[in-house]
This record gives structure tokens, sequence and C-alpha cells, in this order.
């Protein structure tokens, strides 16, 4: 007696394409297929566009605005808001800038005071708002206010200090690593790092967690006070970091020329990539793209000679257009129509 087996058939190869579109994200494919409309319209307006002198001018302009949007990504995802950010950037351009100079000229402790500063200014956003008991929204707002108040009187309204002729400040804003700005750098490294911490490691799965449902995350062990309060500590951080970036760009501490509008462009850039303004989603690829997509056009509307008050209508209008297509995504009620 014979036996027949059915035949068998070799498994089908998984689609790479659909694979690699799926690990991509639908969200950041949208990105990318409107930073390639803003290149290709841009490009065909004014071919200089395209070359590599202004690529890295597009790139070191939104260097400070990307480490901006990198660690209010974090905080978002954490279901918080800094609306501070422009301010601590400015706040830690004016210290560094006039600690320098108090300092003789000491780059290290200009750069070391903002770094402390800006810590200091986060950590204090976290107090008020988990002690306080402030939300957010309204905590950080104060404190947009409160930092560029600061900044005024300590520099009476006027740029600080003159670090062009500082090595270290000359290597920050107009150095070169393997033949890209060292800012550029600076901001790949910072983007890394919150990248692998996000999602590689416990904390990263405990901010998401946090985020996506605080009370489920409570109950689960997880210290909401603690991820809270460090994650505004980051947001400080890194806006000095970025105020130093600031100070090298221009040549002196700014307490408000150049960090003005800085958070509204960095909600901007988290919102347009992905993250749910409610916390618990998005991701440092998606911000990256919103920031490139962010500069490249303000970059054309600059070289089109367009009335730089257009740019703001830009940024709000993609706000906008992020939060709305969120809210569809979630099929979230229209706010005073039935459900």
């Amino acid at each position: 007696m014979t036996t027949s087996t059915a035949p068998t058939t070799a498994p089908q190869r998984p689609d790479r394409a659909r694979a690699l579109l799926g690990s991509v994200g639908g969200q950041n494919l949208s990105l990318i297929g409107a930073l390639a409309v803003v290149v290709a319209l841009f490009g065909s307006l004014n071919p200089n566009f395209l070359g590599w002198d202004n690529i890295q001018v597009i790139a070191e302009a939104a260097t400070i605005a990307g480490l901006l949007a990198v660690v209010q990504t974090v905080v978002i995802i954490c279901g918080g808001l800094d609306i501070s950010v422009g301010s601590q950037a400015g706040l830690a351009s004016v210290v560094s800038a006039m600690v320098f100079t108090a300092a003789g000229s000491s780059a290290p402790a200009g750069i070391g005071c903002a770094l402390a500063v800006g810590t200091a200014v986060g950590l204090f956003n976290g107090v008020v708002i988990i002690y306080g008991r402030v939300n957010p929204t309204i905590a950080t707002l104060a404190g947009l206010a409160a930092y560029k108040g600061v900044a005024q009187l300590v520099s009476d309204g006027r740029a600080q200090g003159y670090v062009l002729g500082d090595p270290v400040f000359v290597f920050l804003s107009r150095g070169k690593i393997a033949g890209l700005p060292t800012m550029i750098w600076i901001l790949i490294l910072v983007a890394a790092a919150v990248h692998v911490l996000l999602t590689y490691t416990d904390i990263g799965r405990n901010i998401y967690a946090i985020g996506g449902n605080d009370t489920a995350a409570r109950l689960a062990g997880i210290n909401l006070n603690k991820y809270l309060i460090s994650a505004y500590a980051l947001s400080g951080a890194v806006a000095a970091l970025a105020g130093v970036l600031l100070t090298a760009r221009t040549g002196s501490g700014q307490p408000v020329s150049g960090s003005e509008g800085l958070e509204l462009q960095s909600i901007t850039a988290a919102a347009l990539g992905g993250c749910a303004l409610k916390g618990g989603k998005g991701g440092i690829g998606g911000t990256l793209l919103a920031v490139a997509l962010l500069g490249a056009l303000q970059n054309g509307l600059t070289v089109q000679g367009i009335n730089s008050f257009w740019q703001n209508v830009a940024q709000g209008t993609l706000l906008v257009a992020a939060v709305v297509i969120q809210q569809r995504r979630n099929r979230e009620r229209a706010v005073g129509l039935p459900a």
C-alpha cells in the first residue's frame, strides 16, 4: 500500500517592500513625501536651493530647533508639554556669554554654567508641575514669560559678550568633522542617544507607559514623579545646549533674538513627526523628518524672497493640520458635537 503525501509549497518570501514600508511607518512616509515635494518645488524655482552649501545652511539653521524638538518629543510622550524651551535657550545663551566674559574668556566655564542653569530650570518646571499640581501647559507658559524676563533683566535687554575669538565656540559654530558641521554632529548624537533611550531601554518603555496610561503605569510600580521631573530636567539641559550653540552661531549671548519662536517650532515638529499630544506615542525619527521639512520650507521661502511673516503662518497651519490628522486617526469626537 502506498501512501501519498500532499504536495507542499515552498513558503512564500515576505514582501520586502511591504516590510520596509511597515518599518518606516505611514506617518514618516507622509513626511518624506511632503519633504520631496518641498525640495522639488523650491529646487525648480531656484537651482541653488539644491546646492550642497545651501543644504548645509538648512541643516545648521535647523540644528537648534531640532535639539529642542527632540526633547519636546520626550516630554510629549510622557504626557506633558514644554512651552518654555525657547526662553530657556535664550537664558542659557546669555549665561554662557556673560560667564565666559566674567571668567576671563573661559569657554568651559560659560558652557558649564549654561548647562547647569538649564538643568535647574527644567527641574524647577517639573517640580512646579508635579508638586504644585499645575497643568504643564500653564506652568511652562508661565516659564516662557519668566525665563525670557530673567534673560532680559540680567542682560539689560542687549546682546552680551563676544565669543567669536574663542576656539571652542568657533569650533562649535564653524568647525567640521568628517565634512559635516559640528552643530549637525551634536544634533545627530543627541537624537541617537534619545532614540536608543526610548526604543531599547526599560526607561523608554516606562516613558511610553506613563504617557499612554498613567494610572496603569502607577499600578505597575513606575515612579511617575521621578520620570516626569527627569523629562523636564532633560528638556532644560538640552535647551541650554541649544542656547550655547545659539551663542556660538551669533557670536554673543542673545536674550531673545534667535530663540523666540523656537517653542512653536519644537511643538510643531513633534506633532508633525507623529507625537500624540495626549502622550504615549511618538518617535525621534519622525520628529527629525519634520524638522527637516520645516527647515526646507523656511529656507525655500527665504530664498524666494517671501515675507518672513509667512513662515509663521506656515508653521501654524502645519501644527493645526497635524493635530487634525491625529484626531481623525484616533476617531476623536468633535468638540460640541454628538459622537
